[in-house]
């Protein structure tokens, strides 16, 4: 809890008017305990023999050494034979991405991702576990918010199936890393299946719904700024000065004026502990203090205690480098 308090109290500094007219997002159920006080454990579904917790965003897994990207939604509306039969909405405008009807083929059995232009930048929310998706959904198919898109389910092709108490939707707000995804996947995966392209999971970094659907509720929220006040996990210099996630994210590029002078010959990005580059400042060949084509410059002890389970950074004989996550990370955001 000390978390949330610490994001909304950030987020209080980023009002730029009036209170919102409406929300940017909104819940994708009728489920709206996360609004409650203390409605938290009537909200969130927990992994078997685990709190509520367990089916949050974060290291809540395995101990705190599995992320969970997205938010276990709680059904709360039953058939007669106590399947679930909750109605799954739109979180806002935005146009269908990609359907999975194969549930065979993923942890996430039927899922659905949208596509959404909030504010400057593009988000893409998940919607999985998914009994029946909307029929005249496909790629380019436009939403409404609050739109039902498909019906909660309990699809997965895990070998521990959800069963009938647990259902749920699991539920993500994510940044998109590559389009070169596919081209990323056979060089560092060869031989290994893909079989949902550039919306393999990989490639989409989860930010917290929790904090989003919380935070906007106080303020004109504003996504950049959301991104940008997140804590710090570590920073690296990469000697690359044009790749798609700098194109797809310039509101979360910093000013430079010397790299706007003399030219981009690398970036600084500062990442947070899922590894979305939440600063990307340019940096000029003057600037450069190494010649090393990736380079970990600072690592933020404490975030890494408090979240470590992406494992981006290892400390070896008293030192920080970035680990093999970190390193491939790295990889496919500037491929």
């Amino acid at each position: 809890m000390k978390t949330l308090f610490l994001y909304l109290a950030l987020l209080s500094g980023m009002v730029t008017g009036d209170l919102a007219d409406a929300e940017i997002f909104q819940l994708p159920t009728a489920n709206h305990a996360l609004m409650q006080h203390g409605g938290e454990d009537q909200f969130l579904v927990g992994t078997v023999g685990h709190s509520f917790e367990s089916g949050g965003f974060g290291c809540v897994r395995s101990g705190g050494g599995k992320m969970h990207e997205g938010l276990d939604i709680r059904s709360i509306q039953r058939d007669r034979s106590g399947e679930p039969a909750d109605p799954v909405k739109a979180t806002a405008d935005g146009e269908v991405a990609y359907v999975n009807n194969h549930p065979s083929l993923s942890n996430y059995g039927n899922y659905i991702v949208v596509k959404h232009r909030i504010q400057e930048l593009e988000i893409y929310s998940i919607y999985a576990h998914l009994n029946v998706i909307r029929k005249d959904l496909a790629a380019g198919s436009r939403v409404k918010q609050g739109e039902m898109i498909a019906t909660m389910g309990r699809t997965t092709n895990t070998r521990e199936r959800i069963s009938k108490d647990r259902a749920h939707v699991h539920f993500e707000l994510n940044l998109f890393v590559n389009d070169r995804f596919d081209g990323w996947y056979q060089t560092n995966m060869p031989g290994q299946r893909n079989d949902h392209g550039r919306w393999n999971g990989i490639n989409l970094l989860g930010l917290d719904p929790r904090l989003i659907l919380l935070g906007q509720t106080a303020t004109n929220f504003n996504l950049a700024g959301f991104i940008q006040a997140q804590p710090e996990l570590c920073r690296v210099v990469v000697k690359s000065a044009d790749f798609p996630f700098a194109h797809r994210y310039p509101a979360l590029i910093q000013k430079n004026p010397v790299a706007e002078k003399q030219g981009v010959a690398a970036y600084e990005l500062a990442l947070n502990f899922n590894g979305i580059p939440i600063r990307m400042i340019p940096r000029a060949a003057s600037e450069l203090k190494s010649a090393a084509k990736l380079q970990l410059l600072s690592v933020n002890e404490p975030e890494y205690q408090r979240c470590p389970c992406r494992k981006l950074v290892v400390r070896r004989g008293g030192s920080w480098e970035l680990g093999e996550n970190g390193r491939r990370l790295i990889g496919l955001i500037t491929y």
